[in-house]
């Protein structure tokens, strides 16, 4: 389903777009992994690897949004295989679905190594990104243009995830609380656990 590109004049008579294609906000960084990321093993921190996915989801968002944004939330995060030190790191940041005030970021992370040329999937996550006015209030985003069929799937499959976590959050609250130590002995028979509660 492909959307079409609508304009708004503002009181201030700039134009402002009301929806935007993927390709406008698409963000790449890349960087050099130094011996200062790494870890006791040797491996790059995964909090490294973390906050240079958060910078690219920030870049990305407020290139789409025209504004400041802020991470709400970060879904996902699997580290598929370890980054080395003196590979060189690309994060892929896309704009995946746009709510009101909200937007999914979409973001493959990859490493190379300079001298193999081997290219290696390490990480996929999605950010959900929210944009804020200079009144520090959220603000209306502008829609995406969905231009083929991987971005469909994409703004389909972001939608699909924010209804399985709405109702999981719905189901979780309306599963019946635990109360007894009996209740918690009985409900966690059999897990990795001991149970030293005093009454």
């Amino acid at each position: 389903m492909l959307f079409t590109g609508k304009i708004k004049t503002t009181k201030n008579k700039q134009r402002m777009e009301a929806y935007k294609k993927v390709t406008d906000s698409a963000t790449t960084l890349t960087e050099l992994m130094i011996p200062s990321y790494s870890n006791f093993g040797g491996k790059i921190h995964g909090g490294v690897i973390l906050s240079l996915m958060d910078k690219v989801a920030y870049v990305c968002a407020a290139k789409h949004a025209n504004t400041y944004c802020v991470t709400a939330a970060i879904e996902g995060v699997d580290f598929l295989a370890p980054v080395e030190v003196g590979e060189l790191v690309s994060l892929l940041a896309s704009v995946n679905y746009t709510g009101n005030s909200s937007l999914v970021v979409g973001i493959r992370v990859v490493s190379e190594n300079i001298k193999t040329r081997q290219v290696k999937h390490t990480n996929t996550s999605y950010f959900t990104m929210v944009a804020f006015g200079d009144n520090n209030k959220p603000v209306k985003v502008p829609g995406l243009i969905l231009e083929d069929h991987q971005q469909a799937r994409r703004f389909y499959k972001a939608l699909l995830r924010k209804e399985l976590k709405t109702k999981y959050k719905n189901e979780e609250a309306a599963t019946v609380s635990i109360d007894t130590t009996a209740e918690y002995q009985e409900a966690l028979k059999g897990e990795r656990c001991r149970l030293q509660v005093k009454e």
